[in-house]
């Protein structure tokens, strides 16, 4: 195991034993200017270490697990974190009622139009036309079409009012959208995993179709050769990810301060969130996309806004129900109308079976409007 993974094992932890015994100190309201931005900027950079470590080795489990199991476990650690950040923020000293609309919201456009434009267009330039499975990437656009129109702009037309379900509401929602990602998942990993892999030839694909049918045993013993790396990888994963857990409740505090004092949107804490979550994968997916692999791409990016959605709003429902938190998930108007765009122009960037660096252009154009309504309303 390489060095640098106990020196993010060592500083994630020596993070979270300094905020531990002097957290309370530290962060005390009213807290110094200099004190938050030297405290934040320690976290982010801490959390986005481990955050990085995290990736790293979900990327390891993904090259011995195979697609798409592997590329799943990946978004399902990052959006793990994702989770786990926007619940410390709910549960926090502030009033952070539209923080889960506001980071799923900041991901759809960090992921589907920020990283997806960058991959298309830079694999584009380097590749020309690069190939995925149209199969694959229609399923994850129809449950992305299902999802957000249920958990994001459903509820702008309900009884409440202001953008949330109600109690009653609420529970059968999370339970349905829960459900659905789990039999997307079942699906994705079972009977429908050809989807999810890259394209080949008919005569290859008949062949791996036989492999499935009949089993040999190669390929039962697959996963039993590199058992041991499995479970080292997956015990300093969750290594790295527990101090992400213990930490995010000072990051909160901080972000929650650091909005207020600077008088900021109240998205931009969903923003953070979002970049902090979200910025080793999209590395990971952009070098897939130098490397030409974009059915990996699609896995990654369109996978990812899949889990953040069937992940999130079941879970942030239900823990603003179980601490009586209000969660307000109804978008606004201007940004059910950029979700609308950015639906539109990814169904049409992947409903092809193959990528163009033209669609990437428009995806990036897309996010660049969205910065500049997010600071010019």
């Amino acid at each position: 195991m390489p060095y640098t993974t106990f020196i993010r094992l060592a500083l994630a932890w020596g993070a979270v034993a300094a905020f531990e015994l002097g957290g309370k100190i530290w962060l005390a309201y009213p807290i110094p200017i200099a004190t938050a931005i030297v405290c934040f900027l320690i976290l982010f950079s801490i959390i986005l270490f481990a955050a990085f470590g995290v990736v790293r080795e979900a990327d390891h489990l993904a090259h011995l697990l195979g697609e798409p199991l592997g590329t799943l476990i990946l978004t399902f650690t990052v959006v793990s974190i994702e989770v786990i950040l926007i619940a410390a923020v709910m549960i926090g000293p502030g009033e952070a009622t539209t923080i889960a609309r506001d980071s799923i919201f900041a991901v759809m456009m960090i992921i589907l139009n920020l990283v997806t434009g960058l991959c298309l267009l830079l694999g584009g330039l380097r590749y020309g036309e690069q190939e995925f499975n149209p199969q694959g990437a229609v399923a994850y656009l129809s449950m992305i079409v299902l999802l957000t129109a249920t958990g994001l702009i459903l509820p702008n037309f309900l009884s409440s009012q202001d953008g949330s379900f109600t109690p009653r509401q609420a529970w059968p929602i999370a339970m349905l959208t829960g459900a659905l990602y789990l039999v997307f998942l079942a699906m994705q990993v079972g009977r429908y995993r050809r989807f999810f892999i890259q394209p080949v030839s008919a005569a290859s694909m008949a062949s791996a179709k036989r492999a499935e049918d009949c089993p040999d045993d190669s390929a039962l013993t697959i996963g039993t050769r590199d058992r041991r790396a499995v479970f080292i990888r997956s015990l300093v994963l969750a290594g790295l990810m527990l101090p992400i857990v213990l930490l995010a409740h000072h990051l909160a505090v901080l972000i929650d301060f650091g909005i207020e004092r600077a008088k900021a949107p109240a998205a931009i804490g969903g923003v953070v969130i979002a970049i902090i979550v979200f910025t080793p994968e999209s590395i990971t997916s952009i070098k897939a996309a130098l490397a030409d692999k974009m059915q990996r791409v699609a896995n990654l990016c369109l996978g990812a806004f899949v889990s953040t959605v069937g992940l999130t709003v079941p879970a942030v429902l239900v823990i603003g129900l179980i601490k009586g938190k209000a969660v307000v998930l109804g978008l606004s108007p201007l940004d059910t109308f950029l979700v609308g765009l950015t639906l539109v122009l990814t169904t049409l960037t992947f409903v092809g079976p193959r990528s163009s660096p033209i669609q990437g252009a428009m995806h990036l154009m897309l996010f660049a409007t969205y910065c500049v309504l997010l600071f010019v309303p």
